[in-house]
């Protein structure tokens, strides 16, 4: 099974403020939304909050400590169990969706990385760790405009990236 990550980020790793994302742009949730669906989704107890409900056509899977549940939504205190639950399954791509310490204590079974690279630079209380791609490839990618609409900025400029780790 591959284990992926999927995180849009800014200038300075900015993921998040009060458990909400800092940006919308339509065309990253879409491409969000074709890349993971049908598979399983690991992510933290308060990313499921701020999603409020399991995603439609994936499997929900929650790591958490606290005891979290959550109708429709698989739950696991061990990062091992939770990763053998969707193994067992027959995942053949899994998918860290956050937060921040999920991505942190998860990034070490990485083995691709869906990186959505926003001009962003603001206040953030969720940050993504800084990643050395010197062990990785680079597999993909494409570059997105700004949306401005009446002087403002709808939608801000961002760059599509997958990277494979090397062998």
């Amino acid at each position: 099974m591959i284990v992926s990550m999927i995180v849009a980020y800014g200038n300075n790793w900015e993921i998040g403020l009060n458990n909400q994302m800092l940006w919308h742009i339509s065309e990253d949730f879409k491409n969000f939304k074709n890349i993971t669906s049908g598979h399983h989704l690991l992510m933290g107890r308060k990313t499921f909050e701020s999603i409020g409900k399991p995603l439609p056509n994936r499997t929900s899977i929650v790591l958490s400590k606290s005891g979290f549940e959550h109708e429709g939504v698989y739950t696991f205190e061990d990062i091992q169990e939770a990763l053998n639950f969707a193994r067992e399954k027959g995942e053949e791509e899994l998918f860290i969706i956050g937060g921040s310490t999920i991505y942190k204590t998860l990034f070490p079974y990485v083995d691709k990385m869906y990186l959505s690279e926003v001009d962003f630079s603001g206040v953030a209380d969720a940050l993504l760790e800084p990643i050395d791609f010197s062990t990785w490839d680079l597999a993909q990618e494409k570059d997105y405009d700004a949306i401005i609409e009446d002087g403002d900025v709808k939608s801000p400029a961002w760059k599509f990236k997958v990277w494979v780790k090397k062998d």
